[in-house]
């Protein structure tokens, strides 16, 4: 189809050409036509290809340049063919733009022919083809240099680029100024222009022809600039660019200067290519990968304004007019002194990015924004900012509106640890399990906070998708955190410090509200707390007095003739026969009695106890560590409380005794009863005085505490556990049961006035066992006497 439109076209043409000659009849003319036909036919096929490398652009430069030239003499004709030429280039259907406008640029060069030279006014010669005889005007080398016309002439001419002579392909022979990895980093960065490929003989011939000039610096320095070796500025490896020896030292200078920005392209190209574990760390791959297209759209400008320059310079005029021409490599210099500094601090970055990783690398970016006077690098600083803190604030998001660590390279300044405790340090007692969503799922690494956010917003975050977490698993709330996520969830970058301050303030209110509120109605904490105080603190009295009085003929036993059924019946009536039957079924549920370990000769008063049993999640608040704490306050408490029952029962049988059986007892022995009465009264003082100042100065008080720290505004669930803990510690310390902790061992010990106090209990239920014994020994004498009388009667 090409073929025969170009058939026709020909056809037209010479018939316009060549009209008719008088006296001319047809079959001369149709041979005339043929013939030129034909010749016009030899011309097509035998041309050669051109030697300038088709640039639209170019050639519209020197038709306007042309046109501007002519303007004086014919103003008319330029204008028309300034309003034509844009239209001709918008023209979409048009393929050989370059050809067309080439073709008209040499038309307008010919003033006159002569038509008697023309082939076209005679017939075809015989000597040869049409192609020998042009050889001369498209022989592709010089005959004053000979060698390759392409590099005969100046680069960006006003003919336009030279085109690369064809060569064939040795491998022993094929090296360009490219390698492998100069073209691949040429293909990804898509360079503005590109350096040709030569043979080490041409390139050697040109090196020893000719010297470089300013003029072909200029040409060289756009390659040089992309890392690219060129002809007299190669690169001889990747950190290393080989200067010309022969320049003078202001040029050598230029080019040093020049080099930084060619290498630092290099390294930080490779540095692109490289992979990171840590979306962080591609982030700031990406980043600087921006900038480098952004430093290659500065070469291409450059490699512009060179072209234009190169394309005025006047070889008549001192260095060719280079300075006239408003380009010369003092100019670059001052051109690419703010990039080149961009390049310098990007490769900063890149060279410690190597050695960290997520909110690391966020904050060594940071300390140029914010540590630095320079207001380039500052500003440049946050621009990197705001490309590399995405992955951060996609993980921000994640956390504070899903509770979800999405975080494959633990780049967050919260991590998951291992369940398994790696023995780098001793275990508090006082927290939850390892298992608990809570206390040991995550953890906040205080060195991975970036310095964009203050310690207490870390943990304000920290807090709000640890909450978030444990509302959706452990509380079994998905819905609502599902709808919270919904509601809230907005996107967050870097710089709105504003927004995301006031996005954190309201998650935080409304996590911490909706946690306390479902460990209050929904799980009952508080009300677990009232139970535990008094049931295991001895607060309801009437239950506790009603137990002991139920369980002290089992409990004078021996231990292990105690049964757990006859205890849990007794715990049964007691709980019937007082005011705790009242409580809610959810807390009575949870009451149990139980029996320590066993030792020889223990009786059951040593080693019955009460059990309160918790689950999850109240037992983040109360911990096994807790539960500890106050099996060992009711122990004492117990151990108190049966004392004072002990001796109530041995005081209550003493008054009773004194009005009838006592009453009859001779002198000595009531000297005996007197004292021992008096004893009984001291003691009896003694211990109620321990159990008030338990029970109210310690227990009541320490309560009050710890209702005003879980009732304050704004409370979390961490305050809760420490609200907690304080009350514990207060009661253990402040109730004669305090100590200090081991240095060594880590547990507690008795301190001497603890165990001095036991020892006066021991001494007390000892003294009340000798007084039972003057009881019996003064009734069985009362009863010897009223025997005796009796007999004397009778």
């Amino acid at each position: 189809m090409g073929d025969q439109r170009v058939d026709n076209a020909l056809t037209a043409l010479v018939e316009i050409l060549l009209p008719s000659l008088d006296n001319e009849d047809a079959a001369s003319l149709d041979e005339r036509r043929d013939d030129a036909l034909a010749l016009a036919k030899d011309i097509l096929d035998t041309h050669p290809k051109s030697s300038v490398v088709p640039d639209v652009n170019q050639i519209a430069d020197v038709i306007k340049r042309k046109l501007q030239l002519n303007r004086d003499r014919d103003t008319e004709k330029a204008d028309r063919v300034s309003n034509l030429l844009p239209r001709l280039l918008e023209q979409p259907v048009l393929n050989h733009k370059w050809a067309i406008l080439s073709l008209l640029n040499e038309l307008a060069d010919v003033d006159s022919v002569d038509a008697s030279s023309l082939p076209l006014n005679g017939h075809r010669p015989r000597g040869g083809s049409p192609h020998d005889r042009e050889a001369g005007s498209f022989n592709t080398f010089s005959q004053e240099q000979g060698r390759p016309r392409a590099f005969s002439e100046k680069p960006f001419s006003t003919n336009g680029l030279p085109q690369m002579p064809t060569r064939e392909t040795h491998p022993s022979r094929d090296r360009g100024t490219l390698g492998d990895a100069g073209r691949r980093n040429r293909s990804r960065n898509e360079p503005a222009v590109t350096a040709p490929d030569l043979h080490e003989e041409d390139e050697s011939e040109v090196m020893n022809m000719t010297k470089p000039t300013e003029t072909t610096l200029l040409h060289d320095l756009p390659f040089t600039l992309q890392g690219l070796s060129t002809t007299y500025l190669p690169f001889s490896s990747r950190s290393t660019l080989k200067l010309p020896p022969s320049l003078p030292l202001p040029v050598i200078s230029l080019l040093h200067t020049l080099a930084e920005p060619s290498l630092l392209y290099r390294v930080l190209s490779d540095f692109v290519e490289s992979r990171d574990e840590g979306l962080v760390g591609q982030s700031l791959r990406s980043a600087i990968g921006m900038e480098l297209r952004s430093y290659l759209g500065l070469i291409a400008t450059l490699e512009g304004e060179i072209r234009r320059a190169i394309a005025t310079i006047n070889p008549d005029e001192p260095r060719g007019g280079i300075g006239k021409a408003g380009v010369t490599l003092k100019r670059c210099v001052v051109w690419t002194r703010e990039a080149t500094m961009g390049l310098r601090l990007m490769s900063l970055m890149a060279e410690e990015a190597k050695s960290r990783k997520g909110g690391q690398l966020i904050t060594m970016i940071h300390s140029f924004s914010s540590s630095h006077g320079d207001p380039f690098v500052a500003a440049f600083a946050e621009r990197m900012l705001m490309k590399v803190t995405r992955p951060f604030y996609d993980m921000l998001r994640q956390w504070i509106y899903n509770g979800e660590l999405s975080d494959p390279y633990h780049e967050f300044f919260v991590h998951e640890p291992s369940p398994h405790h790696d023995g780098s340090g001793p275990i508090d007692p006082r927290r939850a399990p390892a298992t608990s969503v809570w206390e040991g799922k995550y953890k906040m690494e205080e060195n991975m906070i970036p310095s964009i956010i203050t310690e207490e917003f870390a943990r304000k975050v920290f807090l709000i998708g640890k909450s978030l977490n444990f509302i959706r698993y452990s509380c079994g709330d998905s819905t609502w955190v599902g709808a919270y996520c919904k509601d809230a969830s907005r996107e967050l970058h870097y710089g709105d410090t504003a927004t995301l301050e006031t996005s954190i303030d309201k998650a935080y209110k409304t996590t911490m509200a909706r946690l306390i509120d479902l460990m209050d109605n929904k799980f009952q904490l508080f009300e677990h707390l009232r139970a535990l105080k008094k049931y295991l603190l001895l607060g309801q009295g009437d239950f506790i007095a009603l137990l002991m009085e139920s369980l002290a003929s089992n409990l004078d036993r021996p231990a292990g003739s105690q049964q757990r059924h006859t205890l849990t019946a007794q715990l049964e009536y007691a709980i019937r026969g007082s005011n705790a039957q009242y409580d809610s079924p959810e807390v009575l549920r949870r009451l149990d009695a139980r029996l320590l370990d066993l030792s020889h000769g223990e009786t059951g008063w040593d080693v019955f106890t009460l059990e309160y049993k918790v689950d999850a999640p109240v037992d983040v608040v109360i911990t096994a560590w807790a539960s500890k704490e106050y099996l060992v306050v009711f122990n004492f408490l117990w151990r108190i409380k049966r004392v004072e029952f002990a001796l109530g029962s041995t005081w209550r049988r003493c008054m009773t005794g004194a009005r009838g059986v006592l009453a009859t007892i001779d002198d000595s022995q009531s000297k005996d009863w007197k004292h021992a009465r008096c004893c009984i009264a001291e003691m009896i003082h003694f211990v109620n005085q321990l159990q008030y100042y338990i029970l109210f100065e310690v227990i009541e008080a320490s309560w009050d505490q710890l209702q005003a720290a879980t009732t304050k505004p704004g409370a979390t669930l961490d305050d809760l556990i420490e609200a907690h803990t304080t009350y514990l510690k207060a009661i253990t310390h402040k109730g004669l049961l305090g100590s200090a902790r081991s240095s060594l061992t880590g547990s507690r010990e008795d301190s001497f006035f603890t165990s001095q106090l036991h020892h006066i209990l021991k001494a007390m239920l000892a003294y009340k066992d000798v007084v039972d014994g003057l009881y019996s020994f003064s009734v069985a004498e009362f009863t010897r006497r009223q025997e005796k009388k009796a007999r004397l009667e009778t």
